[in-house]
């Protein structure tokens, strides 16, 4: 089982899906390579919207997570890269609807000059583990 746990000293979480301190379950840990809001044909979804970037980033997490039996849920670790402060909000709006506040990941936020193309406003870097009694092996 995850134990997901927020020191009485740490400081506040403001009713954001992230906790100061993941401890890993067993199973199979699975690390994704940063996200961004390509779709499957390598078109960017939302272009000009981080908000509906970060959905597409969390999309397509989710689905590479669903293809070894995981769920967003399995995240333990969480780095997101985002271009404009201003989209801090938008990212976090996107988090919240697809990360629920008791089973969040420790998590970090990096303002990035840029990402590997111009039209990309955020990208996210997830860490899981998938519990071995779902975990099935991924086709190749």
């Amino acid at each position: 089982m995850t134990i997901r746990y927020n020191p009485p000293t740490g400081w506040p979480q403001l009713g954001r899906p992230f906790h100061h301190g993941v401890i890993e379950p067993p199973g199979r840990v699975l690390h994704v390579t940063g996200q961004v809001a390509w779709d499957r044909d390598g078109k960017v979804i939302g272009k000009g919207d981080c908000e509906a970037q970060a959905h597409q980033c969390f999309d397509n997490v989710d689905h590479i997570l669903r293809a070894v039996g995981g769920r967003l849920e399995d995240i333990v670790s969480l780095t997101v890269f985002y271009v404009d402060p201003t989209d801090m909000p938008a990212i976090q709006n996107a988090r919240a609807d697809r990360l629920r506040l008791e089973e969040g990941p420790v998590s970090i936020l990096i303002q990035a000059a840029g990402l590997i193309a111009p039209e990309l406003l955020v990208e996210v870097v997830p860490i899981a583990v998938i519990p071995e009694d779902r975990f099935k092996e991924p086709a190749i």
